[in-house]
């Protein structure tokens, strides 16, 4: 397929299972060939010379600092609420009681709306709107709700938004008040999806649900180049994520491969760690299988709604990048959890969502299965606010 415009914005799309090209001048849903995900593809040798770590100094410190391997051409569609690079804290008190030479925080909650789902709301919006949407709908654990609604909002787009009826209550009325029409339904995100579903046949919504449109892994991409700016140059030895649908652990992931195409780094990689919850953890059953794909997790529970996804519809990427990198996957119990979310609060003043929480749960398992040493370098990525999350 003929590359057009490569300078701004993506120069096609590809199926993530069989290499299958597509125009991204059109909207798109999952691959027609394969009907998995679409990743946007740049012209990156021709970006290349033109875009280099130097470059970034003086830009402004959003994730639209990295516009050359973003998806929206035109400028004036760029929404921004003040999204992305966020802090990259240092936490040697952590460390210390992890049994890590060094750990870093990655604090996602001070973004807008409160987590890292800004990122990816932000890019799928924005592209949705310069591709003429006028409506987008979401079916949403919480913060993917209350992101979509601000962005929407900021775009002045048409917003519905479907949670669970158990969705933490600020989370609800922070929905509310950015306009979104909202349903609360029995059930979990997946059963907010089928509610969706049945909005897009009746009305014709844009679904930008995670991973079924190609455009929020690349706001969470972005991720990945703030790593290696904010340390300078390099990147971790470990990334541990807390993992529901997954956009972030994958789009980390292709930020580092064209990070290697642009020449910014070598073919290094961190070790890409999942954590889940005890009570729903698909992709820790397949990656302790062997298994491809996750499958359906039966009977999900977990107060840390971010991790109530019984199924990724991008498991064979997370397996993928967790194989590849030489990581692993692991799940923690909620009461681990909450324990060290008050002690990563004690440690760094950082009052972590629940997910958050998770991921230093997850180091003392890491260090007991020699899958990260005491000599290494691990960044957590606290995805939002604890104080989402004061009603749960």
């Amino acid at each position: 397929m003929a590359i057009r415009d490569s300078a701004r914005g993506a120069a096609y799309l590809e199926c993530t299972r069989c290499g299958q090209p597509y125009p991204s001048d059109r909207l798109h849903r999952l691959s027609p060939c394969c009907e998995k995900p679409l990743y946007p593809r740049y012209d990156l040798d021709a970006i290349r010379p033109h875009f280099r770590p130097a470059d970034l100094a003086t830009r402004e410190a959003t994730m639209w600092r990295y516009a050359e391997v973003l998806p929206v051409r035109d400028p004036a569609f760029r929404l921004t609420l003040g999204e992305g690079f966020t802090p990259l804290i240092d936490a040697p008190r952590l460390a210390a009681e992890l049994g890590v030479r060094r750990v870093w925080v990655k604090d996602e909650g001070q973004n807008p709306t409160g987590s890292f789902k800004a990122r990816g709301l932000a890019m799928a919006v924005a592209r949705a709107w310069e591709l003429g949407v006028k409506a987008v709908a979401i079916p949403s654990a919480g913060n993917a709700g209350s992101a979509m609604a601000a962005y929407a909002a900021a775009a002045g787009l048409e917003a519905h938004v479907v949670v669970p009826e158990d969705t933490p209550r600020p989370i609800v009325e922070e929905i509310r008040s950015l306009g979104a029409d909202l349903e609360l339904i029995p059930g979990l995100i997946t059963d907010a999806g089928r509610r969706v579903g049945e909005g897009v046949a009746a009305y014709g919504w844009f679904d930008v649900s995670t991973l079924k449109e190609p455009y929020r892994v690349e706001g969470k991409k972005t991720m990945g180049y703030e790593l290696f700016e904010q340390l300078g140059g390099r990147l971790p030895d470990v990334i541990v994520y807390p993992t529901g649908g997954g956009t972030g652990l994958v789009g980390m992931w292709k930020a580092f491969e064209e990070m290697e195409r642009l020449g910014w780094i070598g073919p290094e990689r961190p070790k890409m760690v999942t954590v889940q919850a005890a009570g729903c953890a698909p992709i820790v059953r397949a990656w302790e299988s062997g298994a491809q794909e996750a499958g359906t997790w039966e009977g999900a529970h977990t107060y840390a709604s971010g991790l109530r996804v019984p199924r990724a519809v991008g498991d064979f990427l997370i397996l993928q990048a967790i194989r590849a990198s030489g990581g692993a996957a692991v799940a923690v119990p909620d009461a681990a959890m909450a324990e060290w979310v008050l002690r990563m609060g004690r440690t760094t003043g950082i009052f972590a969502a629940p997910e958050g929480g998770a991921t230093a749960a997850a180091v003392p398992v890491l260090l007991e299965r020699g899958v990260i040493s005491a000599d290494d370098e691990v960044v957590l990525f606290n995805t939002g606010s604890g104080l989402k999350y004061i009603s749960a």
